[in-house]
């Protein structure tokens, strides 16, 4: 096998990595609640992460016209250095208003304190309804829509 083969051969295997890891950088997992899902964000996010989050989110909910409510779960995040709390805080401002011009209610979970300080810095803390983990923001939309659970 020639060079020229060889490096084909591996802009294939990175450009099947690439798929592999867009389709794998946002978990949608669906709900016990109807019309909610679940998306934990974890790991390393930068700039251009987000921004693929924040596309296959707009692609899901536009392929799934019944999701009122998406819970995003932010307590496994890192942020790259460079870019950290306020790329966050704006990509973040970006996918809320996104979603709300879709008819879906975002709801955050799981922030650290120091992005809590660069939300509320930035002026968009009272945009963001947030609750504490996932637990939480599901009971609050349990009671919302009337479900409990019951120990049998």
């Amino acid at each position: 096998m020639n060079s020229v083969e060889e490096v084909q051969q591996l802009k294939a295997k990175i450009a099947k990595y690439e798929e592999i890891i867009n389709e794998t950088s946002v978990p949608i997992i669906t709900s016990i609640i109807d019309n909610t899902i679940l998306l934990p964000i974890v790991g390393y996010t930068d700039k251009e992460r987000m921004e693929r989050i924040r596309s296959r989110i707009l692609e899901y909910v536009g392929d799934f016209r019944d999701i009122e409510t998406a819970v995003f779960d932010f307590s496994s995040i890192r942020l790259a250095e460079e870019e950290g709390l306020e790329m966050l805080s704006l990509e973040l401002q970006l996918m809320c208003s996104e979603l709300q011009l879709m008819g879906v209610r975002p709801i955050m979970v799981g922030f650290t304190p120091p992005f809590v300080r660069q939300l509320v810095n930035s002026g968009i803390a009272s945009e963001v309804e947030s609750y504490s983990n996932f637990k939480a923001a599901l009971q609050v939309l349990m009671v919302e829509k009337g479900l409990s659970f019951s120990k049998d």
